[in-house]
């Protein structure tokens, strides 16, 4: 997904259009090559938050993902935080929401449904 140019292109347009734009667990990984409307990387500067290298750990998963999210939402400029393994935990940074882990599914839809009701 983060290579993919038709994802990157409709978030680009939700950014662009001033939609909210979340992301729980991996899928964030989506959001690695997207640009917002200055240009920059969309997260960079942004509070984020994903599946942590110690879930992945947990998991067994470290060396078949391509990447660790944790690490690449740094490397991008996110400011990365998260929670204790297997909590749930969101952050939510302008319309940008992110989601830890699948126990992170509901309280993110939660935030993505207030900022839907406030447009």
């Amino acid at each position: 997904m983060p290579d993919n140019a038709t994802s990157i292109a409709l978030i680009e347009a939700f950014v662009k259009a001033d939609k909210p734009v979340g992301a729980v667990c991996h899928a964030p990984a989506a959001l690695i090559n997207v640009r917002g409307k200055d240009g920059e990387h969309l997260i960079e500067g942004k509070r984020v938050t994903g599946f942590t290298n110690a879930e992945e750990e947990a998991v067994g998963l470290t060396a078949v993902v391509p990447f660790l999210l944790e690490d690449r939402l740094k490397e991008r400029g996110g400011i990365y935080s998260k929670a204790a393994n297997w909590t749930p935990y969101v952050q939510v940074d302008g319309k940008l929401v992110t989601g830890q882990n699948p126990a992170s599914s509901g309280p993110g839809a939660e935030e993505l449904l207030k900022l839907l009701r406030s447009v």
